[in-house]
């Protein structure tokens, strides 16, 4: 869930019926990919998202329980996981490269995207393989 929530996928969706504050009456119908707990791409969107949420010694005992090492991430490294999170999500809203596509150039007017999305797609494409 944390994964899906922090993913671009979800935040497109989620900004088509929220202008200021979301609540559960907001939060509770949104699409949320629910796949077999055996899919590999589940299993990487919770390292992924496990090991993102866990940045300094505070999340020690939760990383643990979740699986995942914690401490500061290198920036790049930090970011290559989020971008692999990105494609992994969309991946498991089954959605196609154009709709991916079509999420980064109407996720937010006058954003450059551009860089980010390629990197998403690299990801993209190695797990539809």
């Amino acid at each position: 869930m944390l994964g899906v929530l922090c993913s671009i996928p979800l935040d497109w969706y989620a900004r088509r019926f929220v202008e200021t504050n979301v609540n559960f009456f907001i939060l509770n119908p949104f699409p949320i990919p629910r796949p077999e707990r055996s899919s590999p791409l589940w299993q990487r969107v919770v390292e992924l998202s496990g090991r993102l949420a866990c940045p300094d010694d505070r999340y020690a005992e939760w990383a643990e329980a979740v699986g995942v090492s914690h401490g500061q991430l290198e920036p790049e490294d930090k970011q290559d996981k989020i971008y692999e999170l990105d494609a992994a999500v969309s991946l498991l809203y089954d959605l196609s490269e154009p709709q991916l596509i079509h999420i980064f150039q109407t996720f937010h007017e006058g954003w450059e995207y551009e860089s980010r999305l390629d990197e998403v797609l690299k990801y993209f494409h190695a797990w539809s393989k």
